[in-house]
């Protein structure tokens, strides 16, 4: 179950970094409360994840879920560029996520 925590944590990570493009100084309320709460809870399931996984794979895991995942908000809602590059390093971001997954006790 803990694997399933860290994973909806790394989603509240990708809903944070989203919702930080548009606080604007903090100055958007709705944007700014989306950040606090997505913030608060993708820590939260970081560190209740990480009572059971090794704190390195977790950590690792939850930024790449985030890392990926934010790349991806930027490709299909703000026009960021969708390389073969960049996709060959989104799809070896996934490769080490798994990996670590696959060699985590």
């Amino acid at each position: 179950m803990a694997w399933a925590w860290l994973i909806v944590g790394g989603l509240f990570e990708v809903g944070f970094t989203t919702c930080l493009r548009h606080v604007d100084g903090f100055r958007h309320l709705g944007w700014t409360a989306g950040f606090l709460a997505s913030v608060t809870l993708s820590m939260g399931l970081l560190e209740y994840a990480s009572r059971s996984i090794a704190m390195g794979t977790a950590y690792a895991v939850w930024g790449g879920i985030g890392a990926l995942g934010t790349v991806l908000v930027g490709i299909a809602f703000y026009g960021e560029p969708a390389t073969p590059v960049r996709i060959a390093l989104i799809l070896g971001v996934v490769l080490c996520i798994a990996g670590l997954k696959l060699t985590a006790h």
